[in-house]
């Protein structure tokens, strides 16, 4: 089996969207599984350490992908950044999120 790829999810606090992908990726062997937010109010706020671990990101929104770009702008390794365009409007592992998630993250882990 290949080694697991870093899979960095994004999003604004931390508290819905991308804790709900880390969960539901934790426990898959193709994949290390992160999450962060890019808010300063964030649960866990996204670290340079973090971004330079990421082998994908996937982030929820294109103003968060711009926001991720100029940082990544600071760093010699570069990975691969996806816009999910998920909407902040789902709770924590809200099934229709789940569903999303995993549609949009299998079509970028099966490439």
């Amino acid at each position: 089996m290949p080694e697991p790829l870093n899979l960095l999810f994004i999003c604004a606090r931390n508290q819905w969207r991308s804790p709900t992908g880390e969960t539901i990726y934790r426990r898959d062997p193709r994949v290390n599984v992160r999450s962060a937010g890019l808010a300063s109010s964030a649960r866990r706020k996204l670290k340079d350490d973090v971004l330079h671990w990421a082998d994908i990101i996937c982030v929820m929104d294109n103003e968060q992908k711009s926001r991720v770009k100029k940082r990544l702008r600071r760093q010699s390794k570069q990975p691969a950044l996806y816009d999910l365009d998920i909407p902040d409007e789902y709770q924590y592992m809200d099934p229709e999120l789940i569903n999303i998630l995993r549609d949009k993250v299998e079509a970028i882990l099966n490439t």
